[in-house]
């Protein structure tokens, strides 16, 4: 009774709305997940549709989803998405709005190691870097840096198209707006294959190519050239993070947006057919119990995927029925442990002579994908990175929870290790086909954008396109959905 009771509320308020005018924008909008993608779309709804449209954001977990840090000896660390490319525009937009600051960089040198030895090891001379690169693997690294610039500088493309208001309702014709059927192509074969293509060497691609990879995805040069080339861009160039921690960035998009936070777990969307605009009917439940309302826009902003039944929401109503989930994704286990590194394994039976902060590792059969010397969120001015016979945080990052054989083998001796898991990024190859952002009229799916390329400014600009496809689907301003040969319709808007 109850329920029939709201519905019968909610298809009133609808009535009023329409008998003010056609135009009457939404009343409650629904974003489920409030990590860095429901933060920002709540931020760009808010933004498009103005101050008075209700936006109620469900989370189970807390705040930041994939942006979090973990505490050690009253220092934070981060424990999931560590930096960001300069070409994070949408980032670097958010953290000037908020009025954060960029944390102070400690520079430290890298390598990359083999199971056995160090396949190459940066220096702190930057030519030298680059002779030895030259030295190893002849132009195979200009080869990929011309690659990779050359997708970037299409797909920064897509700032521009959202600046005039343009979205896509799914990836496809996102990407093909942006790279043609190139890029479109470039999320069906491997990097691998692709850079093979250029006239990048196999070795180089089984060094330092394969060893990117591992860090930033878990995978291997076999996973699709698309996510790869942004996942390349992003480990050169400068990086950026926040001062305090990332996740301050949805904390505050939230709070500047002054969204509802609901602490509760989305368990069904169900479509209640009304004349004109569809009316969701969206079911929670929390420790408290269950509770459910109705919104006129219901964004999902988390994954839908196979392997997590956690993540599942009930869709009933829908005929045909919604098509959301879209394959497992990548476990990806990060310990942040307060110990003495054991410099021997690496070949520094001294570890006052370990030079390096930062270790990738190649495809070689490995429990682990990388480890970094980290510094805590807040970085003083007087800060130092601890030197490499003191004992200090480092984030090793697995496939698997470490084995306590595992630890002994990279430390000597450790206080502390703690972790999260997270089903980190889509498991790339799992899917074919690209999936829709529009599930149905009003109804989206912001995290599809992910079986393209993952990472927080491609949410961000997920978050972005969503927005803008509310918008113009609310308002029934169908030339700025879908559009082709776009760059031509900006020039001549300029």
């Amino acid at each position: 009774m109850a329920r029939a009771a709201r519905l019968l509320a909610a298809l009133a308020a609808l009535l009023a709305a329409s008998a003010t005018g056609g135009d009457a924008r939404p009343s409650k909008i629904a974003v489920v997940g409030a990590g860095i993608g429901g933060s920002a779309v709540a931020h760009f709804l808010q933004q498009h549709f103005g101050p008075r449209v209700q936006i109620d954001v469900f989370e189970k977990g807390t705040v930041g989803g994939r942006l979090a840090t973990i505490s050690v000896n009253k220092q934070h660390y981060e424990s999931g998405a560590a930096s960001f490319h300069s070409l994070s525009l949408h980032m670097q937009d958010f953290v000037k709005q908020l009025g954060l600051r960029h944390r102070r960089e400690v520079v430290g040198r890298s390598a990359i190691f083999s199971g056995e030895h160090f396949v190459l090891e940066e220096t702190d001379w930057y030519l030298l870097n680059l002779f030895r690169l030259w030295w190893h693997y002849g132009i195979s690294f200009l080869r990929l840096q011309m690659w990779v610039e050359e997708v970037m500088e299409k797909f920064m493309r897509i700032y521009k198209y959202q600046a005039h208001g343009y979205a896509f309702s799914g990836v496809e014709e996102l990407l093909y707006s942006l790279g043609e059927s190139a890029f479109v192509n470039m999320t069906q074969r491997s990097v691998a294959e692709s850079l093979l293509q250029v006239g990048v060497t196999q070795r180089f691609i089984d060094d330092v190519v394969s060893a990117v990879l591992r860090a930033s995805y878990g995978q291997s040069a076999a996973m699709p050239a698309f996510a790869g080339a942004m996942s390349l861009a992003g480990a050169q160039g400068s990086l950026w993070s926040v001062e305090g921690g990332n996740k301050l960035v949805c904390s505050g998009l939230l709070k500047l947006t002054k969204a509802n936070v609901i602490h509760a777990t989305v368990t069904t969307v169900t479509l209640q057919q009304t004349e004109g605009k569809p009316l969701y009917y969206v079911e929670y439940e929390n420790e408290v119990g269950n509770g459910s309302d109705f919104y006129d826009i219901v964004v999902i902003a988390t994954p839908l995927h196979l392997d997590n039944s956690s993540s599942t929401i009930s869709f009933e109503g829908f005929d045909p029925p919604v098509d959301a989930v879209q394959g497992p994704f990548q476990p990806t286990v990060v310990s942040l442990v307060h110990g003495y590194l054991n410099s021997s394994y690496f070949g520094f039976p001294d570890p006052k002579l370990f030079p390096f902060a930062s270790i990738l590792t190649t495809d070689f059969p490995n429990f682990f994908c990388a480890l970094d010397n980290i510094c805590p969120v807040n970085i003083s001015a007087n800060f130092r990175r601890k030197q490499p016979q003191e004992a200090a945080v480092w984030r090793v990052q697995s496939p698997k929870p470490l084995l306590r054989s595992q630890l002994k083998t990279l430390f000597r001796s450790y206080y502390s290790v703690q972790t999260a898991e997270w089903q980190a990024h889509p498991l790339y190859g799992s899917h074919t086909g690209l999936p829709r952002f529009a599930l149905h009229d009003q109804l989206f799916h912001l995290n599809a954008l992910e079986w393209a390329a993952s990472s927080v400014e491609v949410m961000a600009v997920a978050a972005k396109n969503v927005a803008l496809l509310a918008y113009n689907r609310w308002y029934q301003d169908l030339d700025k959905i879908d559009q082709k040969d776009l760059m031509h319709k900006v020039k001549t808007e300029l």
